[in-house]
Protein backbone atom coordinates (compact mmCIF):
# COMPACT_ATOMS: atom_id res chain seq x y z
CA UNK A 1 0.00 0.00 0.00
CA UNK A 2 1.31 3.45 -0.84
CA UNK A 3 2.51 5.70 1.99
CA UNK A 4 0.10 8.43 3.05
CA UNK A 5 2.14 11.15 1.38
CA UNK A 6 1.75 9.46 -2.05
CA UNK A 7 -1.99 8.72 -1.85
CA UNK A 8 -4.78 10.77 -3.31
CA UNK A 9 -6.01 12.55 -0.19
CA UNK A 10 -9.59 13.21 -1.27
CA UNK A 11 -11.63 12.16 1.77
CA UNK A 12 -14.59 9.80 1.48
CA UNK A 13 -15.43 10.25 5.14
CA UNK A 14 -18.97 11.02 6.26
CA UNK A 15 -20.89 10.62 9.53
CA UNK A 16 -22.21 7.34 8.12
CA UNK A 17 -18.83 5.91 7.08
CA UNK A 18 -16.86 7.08 10.13
CA UNK A 19 -15.28 4.08 11.86
CA UNK A 20 -16.21 3.95 15.55
CA UNK A 21 -14.40 0.79 16.66
CA UNK A 22 -10.65 0.86 15.99
CA UNK A 23 -10.59 4.36 14.46
CA UNK A 24 -6.78 4.34 14.29
CA UNK A 25 -7.02 1.66 11.61
CA UNK A 26 -9.39 3.69 9.45
CA UNK A 27 -8.41 5.38 6.19
CA UNK A 28 -10.70 7.54 4.08
CA UNK A 29 -8.61 8.50 1.04
CA UNK A 30 -9.82 7.42 -2.37
CA UNK A 31 -6.56 5.76 -3.45
CA UNK A 32 -6.55 3.34 -0.51
CA UNK A 33 -10.21 2.48 -1.08
CA UNK A 34 -9.63 1.96 -4.82
CA UNK A 35 -6.56 -0.21 -4.23
CA UNK A 36 -8.51 -2.57 -1.98
CA UNK A 37 -11.49 -2.74 -4.32
CA UNK A 38 -9.24 -3.47 -7.29
CA UNK A 39 -7.28 -6.21 -5.47
CA UNK A 40 -10.37 -8.18 -4.42
CA UNK A 41 -12.92 -10.15 -6.43
CA UNK A 42 -15.93 -10.60 -4.14
CA UNK A 43 -18.06 -8.05 -2.32
CA UNK A 44 -21.05 -8.57 -0.02
CA UNK A 45 -24.12 -6.40 -0.60
CA UNK A 46 -26.46 -5.79 2.34
CA UNK A 47 -29.99 -4.57 1.71
CA UNK A 48 -33.29 -4.62 3.56
CA UNK A 49 -36.56 -5.92 2.11
CA UNK A 50 -39.83 -5.84 4.05
CA UNK A 51 -38.04 -5.81 7.38
CA UNK A 52 -35.62 -8.62 6.51
CA UNK A 53 -31.92 -7.97 5.97
CA UNK A 54 -30.24 -9.88 3.11
CA UNK A 55 -26.52 -10.14 2.36
CA UNK A 56 -25.54 -11.29 -1.13
CA UNK A 57 -22.01 -12.09 -2.36
CA UNK A 58 -21.10 -10.92 -5.84
CA UNK A 59 -18.08 -10.34 -8.06
CA UNK A 60 -17.34 -6.63 -8.34
CA UNK A 61 -15.23 -4.34 -10.48
CA UNK A 62 -14.44 -0.63 -10.49
CA UNK A 63 -14.23 2.02 -13.16
CA UNK A 64 -13.38 5.56 -12.11
CA UNK A 65 -15.46 6.64 -9.14
CA UNK A 66 -18.02 3.82 -9.39
CA UNK A 67 -18.17 0.27 -8.07
CA UNK A 68 -20.08 -2.18 -10.27
CA UNK A 69 -21.66 -5.61 -9.86
CA UNK A 70 -24.00 -7.77 -11.91
CA UNK A 71 -26.82 -10.24 -11.44
CA UNK A 72 -29.84 -11.76 -13.09
CA UNK A 73 -32.19 -8.98 -14.18
CA UNK A 74 -34.81 -10.23 -11.71
CA UNK A 75 -32.44 -10.91 -8.82
CA UNK A 76 -32.97 -9.15 -5.53
CA UNK A 77 -29.49 -7.65 -5.47
CA UNK A 78 -30.02 -6.15 -8.93
CA UNK A 79 -33.50 -5.11 -10.02
CA UNK A 80 -34.67 -4.77 -6.41
CA UNK A 81 -31.73 -2.61 -5.33
CA UNK A 82 -32.02 0.56 -7.43
CA UNK A 83 -33.16 3.62 -5.48
CA UNK A 84 -32.73 1.82 -2.14
CA UNK A 85 -29.78 2.33 0.20
CA UNK A 86 -27.28 -0.48 0.46
CA UNK A 87 -24.11 -1.20 2.42
CA UNK A 88 -21.30 -3.02 0.61
CA UNK A 89 -18.22 -4.59 2.15
CA UNK A 90 -15.10 -6.23 0.78
CA UNK A 91 -12.39 -7.78 2.93
CA UNK A 92 -9.02 -9.38 2.20
CA UNK A 93 -7.52 -11.59 4.90
CA UNK A 94 -3.73 -11.19 5.04
CA UNK A 95 -2.81 -13.32 8.06
CA UNK A 96 -3.44 -14.47 11.61
CA UNK A 97 -2.18 -12.48 14.58
CA UNK A 98 -1.31 -14.86 17.44
CA UNK A 99 -0.99 -13.22 20.84
CA UNK A 100 -0.05 -14.53 24.27
CA UNK A 101 -3.65 -14.46 25.45
CA UNK A 102 -6.88 -15.25 23.65
CA UNK A 103 -8.25 -11.73 24.16
CA UNK A 104 -5.47 -10.12 22.11
CA UNK A 105 -5.61 -12.43 19.10
CA UNK A 106 -6.51 -10.68 15.84
CA UNK A 107 -6.10 -10.85 12.07
CA UNK A 108 -4.24 -8.70 9.58
CA UNK A 109 -6.62 -7.54 6.88
CA UNK A 110 -7.68 -4.84 4.42
CA UNK A 111 -11.37 -3.95 4.13
CA UNK A 112 -13.65 -1.35 2.58
CA UNK A 113 -17.23 -0.46 3.50
CA UNK A 114 -19.35 1.68 1.17
CA UNK A 115 -22.77 3.27 1.58
CA UNK A 116 -25.10 4.67 -1.02
CA UNK A 117 -28.00 4.25 -3.41
CA UNK A 118 -27.23 2.11 -6.49
CA UNK A 119 -28.43 2.79 -10.00
CA UNK A 120 -29.02 0.51 -12.97
CA UNK A 121 -26.84 0.67 -16.06
CA UNK A 122 -29.55 0.41 -18.70
CA UNK A 123 -27.99 1.26 -22.08
CA UNK A 124 -27.22 -2.00 -23.89
CA UNK A 125 -23.78 -1.17 -25.25
CA UNK A 126 -22.70 0.22 -21.86
CA UNK A 127 -23.93 -2.92 -20.10
CA UNK A 128 -21.98 -5.09 -22.54
CA UNK A 129 -18.85 -2.96 -22.07
CA UNK A 130 -19.03 -3.40 -18.32
CA UNK A 131 -19.61 -7.12 -18.56
CA UNK A 132 -16.39 -7.21 -20.56
CA UNK A 133 -14.63 -5.32 -17.76
CA UNK A 134 -15.91 -7.90 -15.27
CA UNK A 135 -14.79 -10.90 -17.35
CA UNK A 136 -11.38 -9.38 -18.03
CA UNK A 137 -10.89 -8.72 -14.33
CA UNK A 138 -11.60 -12.39 -13.63
CA UNK A 139 -9.33 -13.57 -16.45
CA UNK A 140 -7.45 -10.77 -18.25
CA UNK A 141 -7.96 -10.71 -22.02
CA UNK A 142 -10.51 -13.55 -22.02
CA UNK A 143 -13.47 -11.58 -23.40
CA UNK A 144 -12.06 -11.33 -26.92
CA UNK A 145 -11.77 -15.13 -27.21
CA UNK A 146 -15.34 -15.89 -26.08
CA UNK A 147 -18.47 -16.48 -28.13
CA UNK A 148 -20.10 -13.02 -28.28
CA UNK A 149 -22.99 -12.40 -25.91
CA UNK A 150 -26.44 -12.38 -27.46
CA UNK A 151 -28.94 -9.56 -26.99
CA UNK A 152 -31.08 -11.92 -24.89
CA UNK A 153 -28.13 -12.61 -22.59
CA UNK A 154 -27.41 -8.92 -22.14
CA UNK A 155 -31.11 -8.25 -21.45
CA UNK A 156 -31.19 -11.03 -18.87
CA UNK A 157 -28.26 -9.50 -17.00
CA UNK A 158 -28.51 -6.48 -14.73
CA UNK A 159 -25.50 -4.25 -14.13
CA UNK A 160 -25.59 -2.05 -11.04
CA UNK A 161 -23.26 0.67 -9.88
CA UNK A 162 -22.74 2.78 -6.80
CA UNK A 163 -20.73 5.97 -6.60
CA UNK A 164 -17.71 5.70 -4.33
CA UNK A 165 -18.16 8.88 -2.31
CA UNK A 166 -19.22 7.59 1.12
CA UNK A 167 -16.74 4.96 2.23
CA UNK A 168 -14.06 3.93 4.66
CA UNK A 169 -11.13 1.54 4.56
CA UNK A 170 -9.90 -0.32 7.61
CA UNK A 171 -6.47 -1.95 7.68
CA UNK A 172 -4.54 -3.92 10.28
CA UNK A 173 -0.89 -4.92 9.90
CA UNK A 174 1.90 -5.96 12.23
CA UNK A 175 2.45 -7.91 15.41
CA UNK A 176 0.07 -8.78 18.23
CA UNK A 177 -0.52 -6.10 20.85
CA UNK A 178 0.22 -8.09 23.97
CA UNK A 179 -0.17 -6.68 27.45
CA UNK A 180 3.12 -5.82 29.13
CA UNK A 181 2.49 -8.32 31.90
CA UNK A 182 2.07 -11.11 29.32
CA UNK A 183 5.39 -10.65 27.50
CA UNK A 184 7.12 -13.41 29.50
CA UNK A 185 4.33 -15.95 28.99
CA UNK A 186 5.98 -19.06 27.39
CA UNK A 187 4.02 -19.36 24.14
CA UNK A 188 4.71 -18.34 20.54
CA UNK A 189 3.52 -14.84 19.64
CA UNK A 190 3.60 -13.34 16.16
CA UNK A 191 1.90 -13.55 12.83
CA UNK A 192 1.03 -16.29 10.37
CA UNK A 193 0.91 -14.64 6.92
CA UNK A 194 -1.62 -15.90 4.39
CA UNK A 195 -0.06 -16.46 0.97
CA UNK A 196 -2.53 -16.78 -1.92
CA UNK A 197 -1.85 -18.16 -5.38
CA UNK A 198 -3.89 -19.61 -8.21
CA UNK A 199 -3.53 -23.31 -8.95
CA UNK A 200 -3.00 -24.93 -12.33
CA UNK A 201 -6.08 -24.69 -14.60
CA UNK A 202 -8.11 -27.91 -14.84
CA UNK A 203 -9.79 -28.32 -18.24
CA UNK A 204 -13.40 -29.45 -18.42
CA UNK A 205 -13.89 -33.04 -19.56
CA UNK A 206 -15.46 -31.84 -22.80
CA UNK A 207 -12.77 -29.20 -23.53
CA UNK A 208 -10.45 -30.01 -26.41
CA UNK A 209 -8.83 -26.59 -26.79
CA UNK A 210 -5.23 -26.24 -25.64
CA UNK A 211 -3.86 -23.24 -23.80
CA UNK A 212 -4.18 -21.78 -20.33
CA UNK A 213 -6.27 -18.82 -19.19
CA UNK A 214 -4.57 -15.89 -17.53
CA UNK A 215 -5.02 -15.65 -13.79
CA UNK A 216 -6.34 -12.43 -12.28
CA UNK A 217 -4.24 -10.24 -10.03
CA UNK A 218 -7.16 -9.93 -7.63
CA UNK A 219 -8.20 -12.50 -5.01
Amino acid sequence: MQPQSERTLESLKSPQSTVKRGPKRALYDRQTVNDILDSTLVCHIAQQKEGQVFVTPNCHWREGEYLYWHGHSKARNASGTAAESVCINVCALDGLVLARCAFNHSINYRSVTLFGVPELVEEMSEKARHLQLMVDKISPGRWDSLRPMTANEVNATAVMRIRIDNASAKVRTGDPLDDKDDLDWPVFAGTMPLERQWGEPVAAENCTVAGEPRCPDAF
